[in-house]
C-alpha cells in the first residue's frame, strides 16, 4: 500500500499493534503513571478505629447539656491519648480524655470538644460548649470499608491513587508492563551530542526528541542507537533488536536517495512491508513494516516530522499496547488568531499554541528542519488538503500535545 490517508495509516498501525498482556509487580513509589493490572480491594477499614478530628477532649455528649461560656461543665480528666496511642478502658459519666487529632477515641465517648472551647485543664477541665452525639467524631471506615473495590484494573495511577493504595497498606502493586521500544537513527551526516562537531556534520536531535517523547508516553527504552548508513548494518541491528521490544522506530533513510537504505535493509531482513508514504506533511515518506510480529515504523529524518509522527502515529500505537487512557488523542475546535497563508496540497500539521479557546501559529520559520519555533507550543493544527490557506477567525482542528 502506498500514499495512504492519515486515518488509513493509523488503522494499519493499530492492526499490527498488540495489546500487552504481561504484568509485573512494582514498589508503590514506582507506580506513578503506571496502569493498574488488577482490581484493588480494601483489606481493612480506613480509619481502622473511631478517631478524633481535633485536639481537645473526648467525652459523653449527655454530660455537656447546658454547657456555655457562663455555665461551664467540669469533667475529670482521666487520661491523655496522643495520635498513635490507644486506651482500652471505658470512659464513665463525668469523665473526659485529653485527646489529639488522629488519636483513637476511647469507648464510652460519643463526641470530641475542641480545646478552644475549654480551659485546657489537665486534671479537671471546664467545658464551655454543649455538644451533640457524634459531633466532631470520625467513625471507623469513614474513608472506606473493608471489602470495597477502590481502584479498578486499567486505572492510571497518579498521586491520589497512590495515596489510596498507601492508605490500604499496599506496598507492592500489580501493573501492566510498559511498552518496550527501540529507537534506531541513521545518517552519516549526524553526530551524537557531546562529540566534537566536524565539518559538514550536524547533531542528531531526532534520537533524543523521540526518546523523550516516548518516555512521556510511559515507554521503556530498551535500545537507543545510531546505525551507519549501510543496509547490512541496519539489517543486523533490526535482527538483533526484534524479540526484545514491542516496537522499533527508525528515523532517516526512507526516501529514494542513494543513502536511503531502509528499503533495502528491511527487504534483506525479510520484513513484510505494510505501507509506504502517508498523505501528510511533514512525515510523507513514512515506511511501516512488520517482522516476527514486531512493528517497525520508519520515519523521515527531519526533526519536525519526528515531532508530528510521535503524536499522530506513535502515540496511538503505545496507547493500544498499554491501554493507557491518558494517551487518547484529544482534539478541540479553536478559533485561529492569525493566518497560515501557504497553500495546503495535502494534509498538513502546523505547530501552534492554544489556550483552549483560541489557537495561535508562532512567527518564524515553519520548515520541517526547524525546531526552534516549536518552543512553547502545546498543540498541532491539523489543516485539510486543497485549501489556499487558513485565516484568522476560522475554526481550526487542534490536537493537544
Amino acid at each position: 500500500m502506498e500514499n495512504l490517508k492519515v486515518e488509513d495509516a493509523i488503522e494499519q498501525l493499530l492492526i499490527h499493534t498488540r495489546i500487552i498482556q504481561e504484568t509485573e509487580t512494582v514498589d508503590l513509589l514506582s507506580t506513578r503513571g503506571r496502569i493498574l493490572a488488577e482490581d484493588m480491594k480494601a483489606e481493612l477499614d480506613n480509619p481502622p478505629f473511631d478517631r478524633s478530628p481535633i485536639d481537645g477532649y473526648a467525652c459523653k455528649s449527655e454530660d455537656l447539656t447546658g454547657a456555655a461560656p457562663g455555665n461551664p461543665v467540669t469533667l475529670k480528666v482521666i487520661r491523655e491519648v496522643d495520635a498513635g496511642q490507644y486506651y482500652d478502658g471505658m470512659v464513665q459519666s463525668g469523665e473526659a480524655v485529653r485527646i489529639m487529632t488522629g488519636a483513637a477515641i476511647p469507648k464510652g465517648c460519643d463526641c470530641c470538644v475542641k480545646q478552644e472551647d475549654t480551659d485546657y485543664g489537665e486534671d479537671r477541665v471546664q467545658i464551655y460548649k454543649s455538644m451533640k452525639q457524634w459531633e466532631d467524631y470520625c467513625f471507623q471506615g469513614e474513608d472506606f470499608k473493608k471489602g470495597t473495590v477502590l481502584l479498578r484494573a486499567g486505572t492510571k495511577l497518579d498521586f491520589v491513587e497512590i495515596g489510596i493504595l498507601a492508605s490500604m497498606g499496599v506496598a507492592e502493586v500489580p501493573v501492566r508492563r510498559r511498552a518496550r521500544v527501540a529507537i534506531l537513527t541513521t545518517g552519516d551526516e549526524v553526530m551524537i551530542p557531546g562529540e566534537q562537531l566536524k565539518q559538514g556534520k550536524i547533531y542528531d536531535c531526532n534520537q533524543s526528541l523521540l526518546a523523550a517523547r516516548l518516555m512521556d508516553f510511559g515507554a521503556e527504552l530498551i535500545r537507543v542507537d545510531k546505525i551507519a548508513d549501510c543496509p547490512e548494518d541496519m539489517t543486523k541491528a533490526l535482527e538483533g533488536t526484534v524479540g526484545t521490544v514491542d516496537m522499533i522506530i527508525t528515523t532517516g533513510a526512507v526516501s529514494v536517495g542513494k543513502k536511503d537504505i531502509m528499503h533495502e535493509a528491511l527487504k534483506e531482513l525479510g520484513a513484510e512491508r505494510i505501507f509506504w508514504r502517508i498523505e501528510m506533511k511533514p512525515g510523507m515518506p513514512t515506511l511501516f513494516s512488520v517482522y516476527k510480529d514486531t512493528p517497525i515504523l520508519s520515519l523521515s529524518g527531519n526533526p519536525f516530522g519526528a515531532v508530528v509522527s510521535a503524536d499522530v502515529l506513535i502515540r496511538p500505537m503505545v496507547q493500544k499496547m498499554t491501554q493507557d487512557p491518558g494517551l487518547d488523542t484529544i482534539r478541540k475546535k479553536c478559533t485561529l488568531t492569525n493566518e497560515f497563508g501557504k497553500k495546503i496540497k495535502g494534509r498538513r500539521y502546523v505547530r501552534a499554541v492554544t489556550d483552549g479557546e483560541t489557537v495561535t501559529i508562532p512567527s518564524g520559520l515553519h520548515s520541517n528542519g526547524i525546531l526552534a519555533t516549536m518552543v512553547g507550543c502545546n498543540c498541532l493544527i491539523e489543516m485539510e488538503a486543497a485549501r489556499e490557506g487558513n485565516y484568522a477567525g476560522e475554526q481550526a482542528e487542534v490536537l493537544l500535545l
